[in-house]
């Protein structure tokens, strides 16, 4: 009796929406999240989907600046001068962790419409939506949620005028 209440206790997720593990090309995952941002967000898609590219993680520690809310080094950037997102190797497209940074990325490359007073402001949401899309996997976001918090309130030291 014991071990059937123990399995009563246990809860299986499926993931609702697995295309994003068979998808064949980085291409194809893009496309994958830009329909789930369409369907969980009021982000407007770029006109132009941003290119991806994969670098070290040195060159992204080194055009990186400023970003404490996340755990360990950071996995992705988006440079919205060149509607680029930097993805550090290795990266898995079929590890769900490695994907939700590309999501995460997108996320900014669609932020680009809006006015932000800060460049942090922009992180919340990013790191929302990752969260959101993980979850429904079964997992989280690795994310120091009070730094990502700080970071978003655009203290009156992130204030620069142009």
């Amino acid at each position: 009796m014991l071990a059937s209440s123990a399995w009563a206790d246990t809860i299986v997720r499926l993931d609702p929406e697995p295309e994003w593990r068979n998808t064949e090309s980085i291409t194809e995952l893009v496309e994958v999240f830009d329909i789930w941002l369409d369907q969980n967000t009021d982000f407007q898609r770029p006109q132009n989907s941003p290119t991806i590219e994969f670098v070290s993680a040195s060159f992204v520690a080194s055009i990186q600046g400023s970003s404490a809310s996340s755990s360990g080094q950071t996995r992705g950037l988006f440079d919205p001068a060149s509607s680029t997102v930097y993805l550090a190797r290795p990266w898995d497209r079929k590890n769900p962790h490695d994907a939700s940074v590309l999501l995460h990325e997108l996320v900014h490359a669609r932020q680009v419409a809006r006015h932000y007073f800060c460049p942090g402001a922009q992180e919340e949401a990013a790191y929302r939506l990752q969260d959101d899309w993980l979850r429904e996997r079964g997992l989280q976001a690795k994310v120091n949620w009070i730094a990502v918090v700080l970071e978003s309130g655009c203290s009156r030291r992130d204030f620069h005028p142009d």
